[in-house]
């Protein structure tokens, strides 16, 4: 597996890494902890060295399962993790909170469950609209300074925010959704990143499953899927954004790969510091995945892909419109 560097950082990691939250939350049950276990071990046996989580998933779950998977190989991997919420007695989201006082106890709590004395990258999950994110970025800092955490970084941040914080403690990376299906961020994201040193990790980058061709207008989730509430998901959506799949088919057949690689390559081409973090929970998904990063793509190649999709309109938001407001602020 090649190595990526996060922007100007210095922070290496596999050139693809690992989201960890559909093992615990978001995508119906979770995963048998021991099978996660497994599958998060393999993924490191097969060169992945960055594992993204965050206290949101489950709540709390992911990240002790993590923790307790890493454990043996701790000082050979990198953990990203997450702060922002609050939570309620059921486990629910019960608003942001990117308090100082907040951040700080969230890293001690992130700290025990993942079993560690550092927090390799700490993602402010989403910008706080109560909250200047220069004191979300000093209060990092103050960690950094701490030796509790060791890169700082956004999820979700409009240019503006990203500058600011910046301009207070350097930001490692920046976590959005970034894929064939959604490329928003080539507006105005990238070239800020690009300006500012800062790498950029996609997540979804298969289009929450549906660029790998598995999901048809027929599909059912389970009832506490997410999907379930996506408008791109939706099955008059699905149906539409079929034709995606089918152009995806083509190309990758012609390159003797599949939809999931191809669409990862793709990501991987655009820019040397983008680091995707597909998820899964199967085994056979993780190896082709893993695989992506031996896929290179000729200029050719990448002119076919770009052209082929740029015929094709997506169908459907990729979020509903509450999730909506709190991104790109």
């Amino acid at each position: 597996m090649q190595k990526r560097k996060l922007g100007n950082s210095g922070l290496e990691v596999s050139a693809i890494g690992l989201g960890c939250m559909g093992l615990s939350y978001g995508y119906g049950p979770a995963t048998d902890t021991q099978q996660a276990i497994q599958l998060i071990r393999s993924a490191f046996e097969r060169g992945i060295t960055f594992f993204d989580t965050a206290e949101a998933y489950g709540p709390y779950k992911n990240e002790t399962l993590l923790g307790e998977a890493l454990a043996p190989i701790r000082d050979q991997v990198v953990i990203a993790t997450k702060f922002g919420f609050d939570f309620d007695d059921a486990g629910g989201q019960s608003g942001m909170n990117s308090r100082p006082e907040h951040i700080k106890a969230v890293a001690e709590a992130a700290l025990k469950r993942l079993k560690t004395d550092r927090i390799d990258l700490f993602y402010q999950h989403r910008v706080d609209p109560n909250v200047p994110i220069e004191e979300v970025a000093g209060t990092v800092k103050e960690l950094i300074q701490q030796g509790k955490v060791k890169h700082f970084g956004l999820s979700e941040a409009g240019a503006q925010t990203i500058c600011r914080a910046h301009a207070v403690q350097p930001v490692t990376a920046l976590q959005s959704e970034y894929s064939l299906w959604w490329r928003e961020p080539e507006k105005e994201i990238l070239p800020t990143l690009e300006e500012l040193g800062i790498g950029f990790v996609p997540f979804s980058p298969l289009g929450k499953g549906f660029l790998t061709g598995a999901i048809n207008e027929s599909t059912t989730f389970d009832s506490t899927d997410f999907r379930n509430v996506v408008p791109r998901f939706a099955p008059e959506a699905r149906k539409a954004n079929q034709d995606l799949v089918a152009i995806l088919g083509e190309l990758a057949a012609r390159k003797k790969v599949t939809r999931g690689q191809l669409a990862l390559a793709w990501l991987l081409a655009q820019k040397p510091w983008i680091v995707p973090i597909p998820g899964t929970t199967k085994l056979h998904r993780l190896e082709e995945n893993a695989g992506a990063a031996a896929v290179t793509l000729t200029p050719e190649e990448l002119r076919d892909i770009n052209g082929a999709l740029s015929h094709f309109t997506v169908q459907g938001e990729r979020y509903p419109a509450h999730l909506q407001a709190r991104v790109g602020r």
